[in-house]
């Protein structure tokens, strides 16, 4: 099974631009990882 490409830009672009990491970095994460950040990030946002 793939991740849907749209699902992996959408967390690229959002990791991207609210930790300034570049693409290699976050492509480099695991599926698990990556979404975690993302969560992490959100929870964030929401304080």
């Amino acid at each position: 099974m793939t991740y849907a490409a749209d699902l992996l830009e959408e967390e690229t672009a959002y990791l991207a631009y609210h930790l300034h990491w570049d693409l290699d970095t976050i492509l480099d994460l695991e599926h698990a990882d990556r979404q975690a950040y993302v969560r992490r990030v959100a929870r964030l946002e929401e304080a």
